[in-house]
């Protein structure tokens, strides 16, 4: 099967690991895989050709369109993610001859689509694939209230993981919990919060940051440190962020450590995984904290109790809102208890649940359908 997919950047994000994994494995299994995007620093285009692809073409600027029409036209089933690449896909299968071979996924619950000339633009648009992928039953229910795709055209996936770097990592957790901390200026003794994640606006690091001073001013609170891995290529949320903790006087208390490739033995030397998303699809990097064993914090938002179950493997608080996150935060740190139990379940949930092979496997299975449809 020959496949293009199409997103609208190959910077550092869960889609874009996402589609990562699945041209990895794709390739894997005999495939013959394309991969356009649109713009930006593509900070992964080496990496998906070490996966697999045989391509890596950029399709920006007002020629996008012409350019597309040899790889969708040599394509068996063009899958698009994101929502510009959504869109610009569409009309570029619909001209080309490809529609019939039309796949859609969606990460994200995109609040873009709330805005009525989008939703009724997406409506359209958004329609023309033959199937649309989801990742979560929240992002569903959201794609067929403001995307209009209803339901009956929606099949949902969840994400996979691979969790051989993870156990690796977590197999050597003493080893880089030592020399990472030394790094980062943590100690031993201290209980390190991680957060993996892009500085958007969706992400709420003002939150978190505010929320850990607050923790940080209770009993014992000097031991609290937070490591904070991440950029932000299309603006400026890194300097704001920077600018909060400088407020906040957090010092060498927070760390901002940027664009990480060891991020599984970053999650080996911490303590526990923290994000306070304003909005969330799925949070990938939830299932790599869980499956390296870590306990999650995180907002009660959107399909975040679809992968973090309150009480059993993290602790979910109300977005938006600082003290809920330092309360939960003292909770974890003070009871070293409660923290491993939360993290030992949130492993056996990824390996029950969330399986690569298995996200690969329905994938696929959802191309066959779309080419077995009469006139595909």
């Amino acid at each position: 099967m020959k496949i293009l997919h199409l997103l609208t950047t190959l910077d550092v994000g869960g889609a874009e690991m996402h589609v990562l994994a699945q041209v990895r494995g794709q390739t894997a299994r005999g495939h013959e895989v394309r991969v356009g995007f649109l713009k930006g620093h593509a900070t992964l285009e080496q990496d998906f050709k070490d996966a697999g692809a045989r391509e890596v073409l950029r399709f920006g600027g007002a020629s996008a369109l012409l350019r597309l029409r040899g790889p969708v036209r040599a394509a068996d089933i063009v899958h698009t993610h994101l929502l510009k690449a959504d869109m610009l896909g569409a009309v570029a299968a619909t001209l080309h001859g490809r529609r019939t071979r039309l796949v859609a996924s969606k990460h994200n619950d995109e609040q873009v689509l709330k805005r009525p000339l989008v939703s009724r633009v997406h409506g359209v648009l958004g329609n023309l694939p033959q199937r649309t992928i989801v990742l979560s039953d929240h992002v569903g229910r959201f794609v067929a209230e403001h995307g209009r795709v209803p339901l009956a055209r929606q099949t949902r996936i969840y994400y996979g993981l691979d969790p051989a770097p993870f156990d690796a990592a977590f197999a050597e957790r003493e080893r880089w919990r030592k020399s990472l901390r030394a790094e980062f200026g943590f100690g031993e003794q201290d209980f390190v919060f991680v957060c993996v994640a892009r500085f958007a606006k969706q992400k709420a690091h003002d939150v978190l940051l505010r929320g850990f001073a607050e923790a940080r001013r209770g009993p014992r609170g000097e031991r609290l440190k937070l490591l904070l891995v991440g950029d932000d290529p299309f603006g400026d949320g890194r300097v704001r962020a920077e600018a909060v903790a400088s407020e906040l006087a957090l010092g060498r208390a927070v760390h901002f450590a940027g664009i990480r490739r060891d991020v599984p033995r970053i999650y080996a030397a911490c303590d526990a995984f923290t994000m306070t998303s304003l909005w969330e699809g799925l949070g990938l990097v939830f299932l790599e904290a869980m499956a390296c064993g870590l306990p999650v914090l995180a907002t009660r938002v959107s399909a975040v109790p679809e992968v973090v179950v309150d009480g059993a493997t993290g602790l979910l608080v109300p977005a938006g809102e600082a003290s809920p996150v330092a309360a939960a935060m003292a909770r974890l740190a003070d009871d070293a208890e409660l923290a491993a139990r939360l993290g030992r379940a949130g492993r056996a949930r990824v390996l029950e649940r969330f399986g690569l092979d298995r996200m690969i496997d329905d994938t696929l299975a959802v191309y066959r359908e779309v080419l077995s449809r009469p006139g595909a």
